[in-house]
């Protein structure tokens, strides 16, 4: 919980800004109620709700406490964690336990539900059978279900209706019908009338919508992780030198000027500046760049990057929310609450289809309690309740969650997991995609890819066998990517001795009384060691091509010439011209340099692309697309994507990359071919098109079946709709709905 307090110019209040976590928010309506509510509060000058983090923030003057605030909260069904040592802890805990809460209710509901389906359907005329129908239907309904009640109230106080309402009012409806029926069948059997009861289609209806809930629960109480993976980065402890002497202090202790201390494989716990000793630093989390960097005094050194090879020390210069790392939190929380959650389609629908509905079975019975002769009563509560049965909303909430399961089942089988049923309507918009370059176009790590040699063909296995002795004894992460090419090649390496790691520029060792040097031209020119012409050119020829060179000789002259670069995927181009095909902006950001990025562009055909840039900077790029428009898609592999990832509209992480990554994005390719983004959004298309036939097929029968419901037959022909076939119509729809579904399966992507 962070508070801001600042002087309020026009009182001589204070104003406080302050986050709370807000617990039973579970739609964007519950949002818009506790912002509205709190903001209507007086004292309150602002409230802005995050639905992502479950989180308010609250601009508010020092005359009013907290508890008024939680109070005003309560009002409306929901609460405000306040008072906690570790507020996000504890609703965290709320969390878990609703979620364990609707897991149990939905068990519940569809244990008792079984029995009561199977009465319904097989055993229908059994006497007993309702009373048993009716003692399940209530623990159902009023208890495991309540929630839908208690939702559709809240909504009504707002003069709103959506899916929990269509829910509520058409078991609420079946339920009582079926309760009178149960209780006093002579009032139908005396007019000629058989009494049915639709228990089976109320606690049906329950258990289904609470599966689906369940499952939205699950995906909600897993959307923090990627911020706890974030915050993980940074260790809880450090060891500073204080008064000369080494101490282990809470990471919440250290202060701006500390000296602190890193050894081999810790986490770089602030940021600062290097004043002693030496290393190797993995800054991919910020660059993306799978080589680390070399850090030597007057560096500048990032919380949550790793140092890899020797200790050293370093002055703390920023700490607590000012870190690179902790920014890059902020910037991710921010992007996930600053996109509005998308109000589902199905509740749209249910927002208008619930009041017409309502409306029509009003108007069909006051309309048969005037035209309807002697049975009047008879013909205008049966017209009425048939109506509202076969506006049962069953096929109307199967219709996205269906073609939504078969899409997601379709995407695993092509290596694609999706996590967001959002993400899934929303890719076949995408006409702008960005691609991170390391680990997405790129390989992600660096390999030998030339290796030139300027000596007689019967000395380069002897050359060959020092080089490897060299560099297996070298810290440089480079040296990695030789030692890698070489093994593979079975090179055993020679012995060396007097190793000399010579700081950026490379190493030497002495083989046979021979000193032996391999590092870059810096290197070779210090030591006035000649370069044939050949070799030379073929230096220039890969530095033009963006890769690094790496020159091995001994004290006389270059024996060969190594170029070290980060491979693009063999299914990159490709890949991308089917995006631009599809007429999609295709765009590529990194860290690296202009010239590698421009050499990568050019080898997959890419127009678009942007060197050098920091994290936010793709989080700004995809934000300067989305204004003009663009429907942007991010796929990234990195932490620095993360911030990215959270802003775009579509997120796509690579399966191989980092935790984070994964965990923000809302999908992620199981496999490192590039091809499956187009794939991903020809499924989307796909998904969204059967949404689309399944919400026809759930209003067909509404359009047909109402009217008939509603009696306008019976003046020709006599014919009214029992409640019964009504039901089963309502089934049939849903069996249309799910059976279109599946068509999806067979389809190709």
């Amino acid at each position: 919980m962070e508070t801001v307090i600042e002087k309020s110019s026009a009182t001589s209040h204070q104003v406080i800004k302050e986050s709370f976590p807000v617990t039973g928010m579970t739609c964007a309506a519950c949002a818009s109620s506790v912002e509205s509510m709190i903001s209507h509060t007086p004292g309150v000058k602002k409230a802005s709700v995050n639905f992502a983090t479950n989180s308010v923030l609250v601009e508010y003057e020092d005359s009013i406490t907290q508890e008024t605030l939680r109070q005003a909260v309560q009002s409306i069904g929901y609460d405000l964690i306040v008072g906690e040592d570790d507020p996000s802890a504890k609703q965290q805990e709320l969390q878990q336990r609703h979620y364990q809460d609707v897991k149990k209710r939905t068990i519940w509901s569809a244990l008792l539900t079984l029995p009561v389906f199977i009465i319904g359907m097989f055993f229908m005329e059994w006497t007993e059978g309702r009373w048993i129908s009716l003692a399940l239907t209530i623990p159902i309904l009023f208890w495991f279900g309540r929630t839908f009640f208690i939702n559709a109230f809240k909504q009504a106080r707002h003069g709103k209706a959506n899916m929990d309402t269509l829910v509520a009012l058409s078991t609420g409806i079946a339920f009582i019908y079926s309760l009178f029926n149960t209780l006093f069948p002579e009032f139908w059997h005396s007019r000629g009338i058989h009494p049915h009861v639709y228990y089976e289609a109320a606690v049906v209806i329950i258990t289904f919508i609470s599966l689906g809930k369940l499952l939205e629960e699950k995906a909600k109480s897993n959307t923090s992780s990627a911020i706890k993976k974030l915050m993980g980065l940074q260790p809880k402890t450090l060891k500073a030198l204080i008064d000369g002497e080494e101490v282990e202090i809470p990471i919440s202790s250290v202060q701006v000027g500390y000296t602190i201390i890193v050894r081999p494989g810790e986490k770089i716990p602030v940021d600062g500046e290097v004043i002693g000793g030496e290393s190797f630093v993995d800054e991919s989390m910020i660059t993306g760049e799978p080589i680390a960097v070399s850090k030597a005094k007057g560096d500048k050194v990032f919380a949550g990057t790793i140092n890899q090879k020797s200790s050293f020390q370093f002055r703390a210069e920023k700490v607590g929310g000012e870190t690179l790392l902790s920014q890059i939190i902020k910037m991710v929380q921010e992007a996930q609450g600053s996109k509005a959650p998308v109000q589902k389609l199905v509740d749209k629908i249910a927002g208008i289809f619930v009041p017409i509905v309502m409306g029509i079975s009003i108007i069909t019975f006051i309309t048969w309690m005037i035209v309807g002769g002697d049975d009047a009563f008879t013909h205008a509560l049966l017209t009425s309740v048939a109506v509202l049965v076969i506006a049962c909303p069953c096929a109307l909430g199967l219709a996205t969650p269906t073609a939504i399961m078969v899409g997601v089942g379709k995407g695993a089988e092509h290596n694609i997991l999706i996590k967001d049923a959002e993400s899934l309507e929303l890719a076949h918009k995408v006409n702008a995609v960005i691609l991170d370059k390391t680990g997405t176009i790129t390989e992600g790590r660096p390999v030998v890819t030339d290796m030139i040699w300027g000596t007689s063909e019967s000395n380069v296995d002897r050359s060959m066998q020092i080089l490897l002795g060299l560099e297996a004894v070298s810290e440089h992460p480079l040296a990695e990517a030789v030692v890698s090419k070489l093994k593979a090649d079975n090179i055993q390496p020679a012995e060396v001795k007097a190793f000399e790691s010579i700081t950026g520029r490379g190493a030497s060792a002495v083989s046979g009384e021979v000193l032996y040097l391999v590092g870059n031209r810096k290197l070779i020119d210090e030591h006035n060691i000649s370069i044939s012409l050949p070799l030379s050119q073929a230096a220039g020829r890969l530095q033009q091509d963006a890769k690094t060179v790496i020159y091995f000789a001994n004290e006389e002259q270059v024996l060969a010439v190594l170029a070290i670069a980060d491979q693009v995927k063999v299914s990159s181009r490709q890949a991308i011209q089917t995006l631009q095909d599809r007429g999609v902006e295709v765009y590529m950001l990194t860290g690296d340099n202009h010239q590698t990025a421009a050499a990568v562009a050019e080898q997959v055909g890419l127009q678009h692309f942007k060197a050098e840039v920091m994290p936010s900077d793709k989080a700004d790029f995809v934000k300067a697309l989305q204004a003009r428009g663009k429907v942007v898609a991010m796929v990234g592999d990195g932490i620095n994507d993360s911030h990215a990832l959270a802003q775009a509209d579509v997120s796509i992480a690579m399966g191989k990359g980092s935790d984070i990554a994964m965990d923000v994005a809302k999908m992620t390719l199981i496999t490192s071919d590039l091809m499956s983004i187009p794939k991903a959004l020809n499924l989307s298309s796909k998904t969204v098109m059967g949404i689309r036939q399944n919400l026809f097929w759930a209003f067909i029968y509404n359009l047909i079946g109402i009217p008939v419901a509603a009696g306008v037959l019976y003046p020709f022909n006599g014919f009214l709709l029992d409640p019964m076939i009504a039901g089963a119509a309502m089934a049939f729809s849903s069996v249309s709905v799910v059976a279109n579904s599946l068509r999806l399966k067979a389809s190709k992507i």
